[in-house]
């Protein structure tokens, strides 16, 4: 729901009265953005990765809308995949006041007025998103002055056609990222009239991470991996297609992430369980051979974003690199304060990885005791602290271009973990 209609609402019971040491903090966030913050908004496209709520908007009664869902850090289910924040919030935020403090819906907020800074007193009493959910909002422009988040849980880089031509049952969203795109060029003549062109200079873009699905349903449909291989440069070339149409539009700064190592994901691990021990990283546990799935098309998408870089000089495309982000994690776990068991998921129903399809999170299954401790959450999806580790290398070797380099003034002092005792409240 946008802040405006929670703010309003009489069966809320919610009324706004003025608290002046939450409005000195938020104040003092705002101004510190106003020096180093680089972008005015965010747009984000996706899929369950970084989804903050459109899959839960879309189909209410989907798992992700109940507990432990949010557990962690809005103690309450959000839409979001995982016990708390995903990635988005975190690349969506330089300031620490304003995420661990308020967990805010804006990217680099700008206070001009008392009103604005009400806003902000209302995000830390009833704990908002900090990029607003596209399918929450009004979409007459105003819930989304400061960006939307377009991702959408299980969404998949190609239409649903693609699949059905390859004779694959589809019964998942069609909320792809074409149509995403499509919200996008719908809702961008409310938020800059006629001249857009400094909206979008301005704006950070994210485009993904999206692609995982298009290879998870036919991997779990039994799909052969060569087959699979196939898609690949179809689904890069949607991606570039997709990033191509935002650079024509205007846009000049986006970050894309490259895919996840499947391998370590267990639900993967559960699926493909095997008794070669060579079908196995030693150092890890993760199954090889999907790990060198991710690491193909994260190479094709390497390459499709050099050409896009050649074509267009004047716009910075950041290669976020998750693969290697996570798999430091996965080799050193105890290093980044996760346990000695860092494939199995936190929420499951049992078995090696504690990951049964017929026991999920949000249904019927167990939630650990220490979330923080767990890479994985759901046995699909990271936990927060899992998260907040990936966004801090995003901060060191693990983006191309180097994300410091394209915004030297950014200091994301929220990955600290300071901001642990902060969290939203309900």
């Amino acid at each position: 729901m946008a802040m405006a209609m929670a703010m309003a609402s009489p069966a809320s019971g919610f009324r706004l009265r003025p608290h002046l040491p939450l409005l000195a903090i938020c104040l003092a966030s705002l101004n510190v953005m106003l020096v180093a913050g680089c972008y005015s908004a965010i747009f984000s496209f996706g899929d369950s990765l970084a989804d903050t709520g459109n899959r839960l908007h879309s189909h209410r009664f989907d798992p992700v809308g109940r507990f432990p869902y949010g557990e962690t850090f809005f103690h309450h289910p959000t839409g979001r995949y995982s016990d708390g924040r995903v990635m988005l919030d975190f690349i969506g935020n330089g300031s620490p006041s304003l995420t661990s403090h308020a967990s805010t819906l804006f990217l680099s907020l700008r206070i001009a007025s008392a009103d604005e800074a009400r806003w902000c007193v209302a995000a830390q009493a009833i704990g908002l998103p900090m990029v607003q959910p596209y399918l929450a909002g009004t979409h007459d422009g105003e819930d989304f002055r400061y960006g939307a988040n377009f991702a959408v849980g299980g969404a998949t880089a190609l239409d649903n056609e693609f699949f059905r031509s390859k004779g694959m049952e589809v019964s998942w969203t069609n909320d792809s990222l074409s149509v995403q795109l499509e919200w996008f060029k719908h809702l961008l003549p409310s938020l800059c009239s006629t001249n857009c062109s400094d909206l979008m200079s301005e704006s950070l873009f994210t485009v993904g991470e999206i692609g995982g699905n298009d290879y998870n349903h036919a991997f779990f449909q039994g799909r052969g991996v060569d087959e699979i291989k196939t898609f690949v440069p179809v689904v890069v070339s949607a991606i570039g297609s997709a990033i191509e149409e935002l650079i024509k539009l205007g846009a000049r700064t986006m970050i894309v992430p490259g895919n996840f190592p499947i391998g370590c994901v267990a639900v993967y691990l559960t699926v493909f369980q095997s008794d070669r021990r060579e079908d196995y990283e030693s150092g890890t546990g993760c199954i090889e051979w999907l790990n060198r799935f991710s690491m193909y098309h994260n190479r094709h998408l390497l390459d499709e974003l050099s050409q896009l870089r050649r074509r267009y000089p004047e716009a910075t495309i950041i290669y976020a690199n998750y693969y290697e982000a996570a798999m430091a994690i996965f080799r050193s776990p105890q290093e980044y304060g996760f346990g000695k068991f860092p494939l199995a998921a936190c929420c499951g129903g049992g078995g090696p990885y504690n990951y049964n399809d017929s026991s999920k999170c949000g249904k019927d299954a167990g939630v650990c005791s220490s979330p923080s401790t767990q890479i994985s959450w759901d046995g699909i999806h990271l936990t927060e602290a899992a998260y907040k580790a990936i966004a801090r290398g995003l901060l060191g070797p693990y983006t191309i271009p180097s994300l410091s380099r394209s915004c030297p003034t950014i200091k994301w002092n929220v990955l600290d973990n300071s901001d642990d005792e902060y969290s939203a409240q309900s």
